[in-house]
């Protein structure tokens, strides 16, 4: 049995969970988002609290999906009163951020500038030139949309320049010329 699955998901005041067919749909005041529910699993909308719920069963895969279903649900949840963010840092010399329309230029040492378009619900912010702030209301968009930026250029272990989450540590490596001379 799920030990997530189990933990009801409370609903915060302005926020509103509805059930429609085979999709809960959880409004707040920054939006809406749907969640699919899973065969075998019933949700329950009761006292300001959501629960999903599982038939006793011995297959594994029916306890996974009741903790996958608890977690969106939960995320949802989340993301309609609160938001999601991730922030990313550009280290570089010439490397900037510009915003362009509702979307990202990202100027990253390459010979022509990188153009990122944002998705429904997504938002970028700038701060200084060299700081982007993922925002959204979905977790995996917001989480795929920063992953997307950070690939453009992966930041590198000899000089740590590239795009890199602001909490990431990029492991050095010492150079050729640092081991010649530790030799």
């Amino acid at each position: 049995m799920s030990k997530i699955g189990r933990i009801p998901v409370q609903i915060p005041e302005n926020v509103r969970a509805d059930i429609k067919e085979d999709v809960i749909v959880i409004e707040g005041p920054k939006g809406s988002v749907s969640v699919d529910m899973q065969s075998n699993i019933k949700v329950l909308i009761e006292a300001g609290e959501i629960r999903a719920e599982c038939s006793k069963t011995d297959d594994p895969q029916i306890s996974a999906k009741w903790g996958l279903v608890r977690s969106l649900i939960f995320n949802a949840v989340a993301g309609v009163s609160e938001g999601f963010s991730k922030e990313l840092e550009l280290i570089g010399v010439g490397y900037r951020a510009e915003k362009l329309g509702n979307g990202l230029r990202l100027f990253v040492g390459y010979s022509h500038p990188v153009d990122i378009s944002a998705p429904d619900g997504i938002t970028f912010e700038i701060e200084g030139n060299t700081n982007i702030k993922v925002l959204g209301i979905d977790k995996q968009k917001v989480g795929q949309i920063a992953a997307d930026i950070r690939d453009v250029r992966k930041p590198e272990p000899y000089k740590g320049k590239g795009i890199k989450y602001k909490d990431e540590i990029v492991k050095r490596k010492q150079g050729k010329v640092a081991k010649a001379a530790a030799a």
